[in-house]
């Protein structure tokens, strides 16, 4: 989290791909400085095409894991 309480990087669950809000993912058609929250329901991770809802604040993603077991 960062000093105003905003996430700009978040962890893909499954594989650990980090969208960087600064850099977008022009491959795919996102802008960069494109906000996670902006991104279009249907974009995927580009890694292993993991949606949306497979993503946390990169810096909750240990956590995430511990709570999983993994």
């Amino acid at each position: 989290m960062t000093e105003y309480g905003y996430h700009k990087r978040w962890a893909c669950t499954v594989c650990s791909y980090a969208y960087d809000e600064d850099l977008g993912d022009v491959e795919h058609g996102v802008n960069a400085g494109t906000p996670f929250s902006d991104l279009p329901e249907k974009w995927r991770c580009p890694w292993c095409g993991a949606g949306k809802d497979k993503f946390v604040p990169e810096d909750s993603l240990y956590e995430h894991w511990k709570k999983e077991g993994k």
